[in-house]
């Protein structure tokens, strides 16, 4: 059991217990609204995906990244990044994929040839935002997330989460 002092000599435990305790605060509200009749209305892999997105965010933060942007879109083309953080020195995109079992065919391949392409040319555009100064010394990193409940729409479920930096490169090829 650690205690504050602990928690006050490391910055990942003092990142983790507030992170922890904003993720529940976020699902108490999400309950009450739901309790309430506010929700909006999703069909269900929506509302999964939704929540993947989440438990990736939170997870991510845990781990250090600082997330810049959530669901970032441009009108100059289709489409969203789901995430898009620093890990240190480096700027991600990060595609997040979220599946309510296990199947054959592991979540991150979904990350398909037109999906990474959409995402290169998305990672171009918020790049091009950024000052010429940053924009020249940033490296750019293509991560995908893959967020695992296992037992399906349990909200209270546990989500297994793995990511895969570097899933696939800057240039196809």
């Amino acid at each position: 059991m650690s205690s504050l002092s602990d928690a006050k000599s490391s910055p990942y435990s003092a990142a983790s217990a507030s992170t922890a305790l904003v993720r529940r605060l976020l699902r108490g509200i999400d309950a009450l609204s739901a309790q309430l009749g506010r929700t909006t209305h999703l069909p269900p892999h929506l509302t999964t995906g939704l929540r993947g997105e989440e438990e990736a965010f939170f997870y991510l933060r845990q781990r250090g990244y600082v997330v810049v942007a959530r669901r970032w879109k441009t009108p100059k083309l289709r489409g969203d990044v789901d995430l898009i953080a620093w890990d240190g020195d480096t700027l991600c995109f990060i595609e997040v994929k979220t599946r309510t079992r296990r199947d054959i065919v592991p979540a991150e391949f979904a990350v398909d040839q037109q999906k990474q392409k959409m995402l290169r040319s998305m990672a171009s555009v918020f790049r091009k935002r950024l000052p010429e100064a940053t924009r020249r010394q940033t490296l750019v990193r293509f991560d995908v997330v893959a967020v695992y409940y296992q037992r399906g729409d349990d909200p209270s479920a546990p989500a297994e989460i793995e990511i895969f930096p570097a899933a696939f490169d800057r240039h196809p090829g």
